[in-house]
């Protein structure tokens, strides 16, 4: 009888320490560790999925003790209880918050001086905002690109999220990736991933010949860049 591997999740870093800065993040950096000395109460991080602006959000959430709230939690009448007596939220994919609610959660915070970090895939300047006030007020915030990796951070990442797994791996394991996968970190994350399920399920260590085998399945296929590879 075959054993199933048992999927018992992971923890990822997610300290300052443990965010890698290059050029492409180098500025959303900049201003988080600005805070609390920004020009608006509100500021906008925007990137393609995986590029760290969740990471990002941990990062300043420990920092100012901010509430972190889901979108689909947010309503007007729920921001009181969301809130209590905090000075700082933090929302990931923001564009899809109801609009009342978040202009009201803004006009709360200002009053208090507070903060808001809000992080989406495109900047409030590509919603499609309804409320006019709503609107004026993220177009006058601060926002800051989180731009997709370039090889050398690519290939940081790959042996941070290897780490994270507690899963021992070659520099010719990340030399092979890297002119394979697609330049983002939600595909890195999804190799990495299927790997370590990969390697479970088949009592393997996690090898060039394992990642071979894996992006020659037609499932993964999507996360290849076929004009690097």
């Amino acid at each position: 009888m075959s054993q199933l591997p048992l999927d018992l999740g992971f923890r990822p870093a997610l300290g300052r320490a443990d965010f890698l800065i290059a050029p492409c993040n180098a500025a959303a950096i900049a201003w988080i560790d600005r805070w609390p000395e920004w020009p608006a109460p509100a500021l906008a991080l925007w990137g393609p999925a995986g590029s760290g602006k969740t990471h990002l959000l941990e990062v300043w959430r420990a920092r100012s003790n901010a509430v972190a709230i889901a979108p689909r939690a947010l309503t007007s009448a729920a921001v009181p209880q969301l809130l209590g007596e905090a000075c700082a939220v933090a929302i990931d994919e923001a564009q899809s918050a109801d609009e009342e609610a978040l202009l009201h959660l803004y006009n709360v915070l200002a009053e208090r001086k507070g903060h808001l970090l809000l992080a989406a895939r495109e900047p409030p300047a590509r919603w499609t905002i309804r409320l006019a006030d709503l609107r004026s007020r993220l177009l006058a915030a601060p926002a800051v690109a989180v731009e997709a990796p370039d090889d050398a951070l690519l290939g940081a990442v790959l042996v941070k999220l290897f780490a994270d797994r507690q899963l021992r791996i070659s520099e010719d394991l990340i030399a092979y990736l890297l002119p394979r996968i697609e330049r983002s970190f939600a595909a890195a994350q999804e190799i990495v991933a299927a790997l370590d399920a990969a390697a479970l399920a088949n009592q393997r260590a996690v090898t060039v010949r394992l990642a071979r085998a894996l992006l020659n399945k037609d499932w993964l296929n999507r996360t290849r860049n076929p004009d690097r590879g």
